[in-house]
């Protein structure tokens, strides 16, 4: 049975880092250590992987992490919000700079993937079932997988021997499970890719639409999200029975049947949404990130920036603590990458945990929140939010005006009663 690294033919470097999952987290992961001069093995075991979501990205994204445009299927600068009741409040980006890139995961995730691969990760395309962990701090752990690239149907079996291990393995990840990470409630998106005729896909070029009720997502949202040359049409809930689901997205899809009428469906995905952090995200030289980690943010459910950040951040954090590669990092060392990331986002996830229990939980607080999302004031914060990653302080008459505006809504709904 042949080791990568006697596959590979040539003497490993001091330090050996394995990214398992090519997704934004593990690919941005492996890219930062891979430029870092770091032997890195970004494991992979499906390159054609297009893992349902929106797809929506922020802008601070594109140039943070040096996208292309020809990545990004549209440019939307305007969301259309629709309360239970039907109520529209359109939402529009002042600036003309200013968009949310809408992208297909087959083609954002293939790029990142092709790109960490150029600077040096050692790709490959198998699944990982197993990990040895060692029982000291400083004996490599032995990963075992089944590569299926060399035309057997089951694969060949192999191992390979690492320093540090970066998860990025997904809300199923193998490799939380392997290192005891803990479990963490979670949500089901599913998704219907439809093909609408032109002149219905033009409604769409540069709009999203996000629709909550209880018949569409009893704790969530649904969406229709303009792609390359279909929209994707899905909901995202707790409620993970098949029964629950289809009826959801029956709901969506009744709720938009106009806008979607003569579409084909293309396409349907399904897939596990973490909804909070992990107990345990390091053990030993062990990290989590992405959706691995559980940082997928409530209210909004974006997961890709932050997921890709997560990563490059992990690495970063991989690369300082090992002087380059030339030291083993320690447990130790790699929880500066999580105290660096609660420092850096724990707010944001307590916020919008805190907007999602408030505004969610009934159709009345949902009439609420769509009626407070038609306020200038609330859109350009929300949007500078979402756009640069970074809260733009209102002045104290806007924010004492917003306050009074959420509490006004709230209780013009009914929507602060018990």
């Amino acid at each position: 049975m042949l080791s990568v690294n006697e596959k590979i033919g040539r003497r490993p470097l001091t330090l050996r880092v394995a990214v398992v999952g090519s997704g934004p987290a593990g690919s941005s992961a492996a890219e930062t250590l891979a430029k870092a001069g770091i032997e890195t093995y970004l494991f992979e075991r499906k390159l054609d992987n297009a893992k349902p979501c929106g797809g929506a990205i922020p802008l601070c994204m594109v140039s943070e992490f040096d996208l292309p445009q020809n990545i990004i299927d549209r440019r939307v600068r305007k969301m259309k919000m629709i309360s239970p009741s039907n109520r529209e409040v359109d939402i529009n980006l002042e600036k003309e700079e200013e968009y949310i890139g809408m992208c297909r995961r087959e083609v954002l995730d293939g790029y990142l993937r092709d790109r960490a691969a150029k600077l040096g990760a050692n790709l490959i395309n198998a699944t990982v079932h197993k990990l040895d962990i060692p029982a000291n701090s400083t004996d490599p752990y032995t990963i075992h997988y089944v590569e299926h690239t060399e035309g057997s149907v089951q694969g060949i079996a192999k191992t390979l021997k690492v320093d540090v291990i970066v998860g990025a393995d997904g809300a199923n990840s193998r490799i939380a499970k392997e290192m005891d990470a803990g479990d963490y409630n979670y949500a089901i998106a599913f998704q219907e890719r439809i093909r609408l005729p032109q002149d219905r896909m033009i409604y769409y070029e540069d709009l999203a639409e996000m629709y909550v009720g209880d018949d569409v997502s009893p704790d969530f949202y649904a969406w229709v999200f303009p792609k390359y040359d279909h929209v994707a049409v899905g909901t995202g809930t707790m409620h993970v029975n098949k029964a629950s689901i289809k009826q959801l997205q029956a709901g969506i899809r009744a709720r938009a049947a106009r806008k979607l009428a003569g579409g084909k469906i293309i396409k349907v995905e399904a897939h596990p949404i973490p909804e909070h952090p992990r107990p345990r995200r390091v053990v030993g030289r062990i990290a989590l990130v992405g959706d691995a980690a559980g940082y997928v943010t409530k209210s909004s459910g974006e997961g890709i920036y932050f997921a890709a950040k997560s990563g490059r951040m992990c690495a970063e954090t991989i690369v300082e603590m090992s002087n380059a590669g030339s030291r083993i990092p320690t447990e130790a060392d790699l929880k500066v990458y999580i105290k660096r990331w609660d420092r850096k986002y724990g707010l944001t996830y307590k916020v919008l945990d805190l907007l999602q229990t408030v505004f969610y939980r009934s159709d009345a607080t949902r009439e609420a929140f769509v009626e407070m999302c038609d306020d200038i004031d609330v859109q350009r914060l929300t949007f500078d939010s979402y756009l640069y990653k970074t809260v733009v302080p209102a002045n104290p008459f806007t924010q004492l005006k917003i306050t009074a505006k959420t509490i006004g809504s709230l209780l013009r709904g009914n929507a602060l009663a018990p």
